[in-house]
């Protein structure tokens, strides 16, 4: 069981996007809301500069609720354990 929720609907995350500032997104939870994006390796390198990867590769990385990159993985299992292990909410918006 993780403990992800769901926010679907587009007028429901465009609502949600447009009534909140990025001091507004850090702020939800209480600093314990992270969600987890898939990402191309290409992509990567603008998130983690230290980050040396093969072009080509799927990764994933766990977000802070405002967008702040938090870790860098290849599977989206880990980076949903990272956030459980660091007692963070995952939130999944469509």
């Amino acid at each position: 069981m993780t403990n992800e929720f769901q926010i679907t609907g587009p007028a429901t995350g465009a609502a949600l996007a447009g009534a909140l500032t990025p001091e507004a997104f850090a702020s939800l939870g209480d600093g314990r809301i992270a969600y987890v994006r898939s990402i191309r390796s290409e992509d990567a390198a603008e998130m983690f500069p230290q980050a040396h990867l093969a072009p080509g590769l799927q990764l994933f990385t766990l977000h802070a609720a405002d967008g702040t990159p938090i870790m860098l993985t290849d599977s989206r299992e880990a980076a949903i354990a990272s956030a459980t292990q660091n007692e963070l909410v995952t939130l999944s918006v469509h």
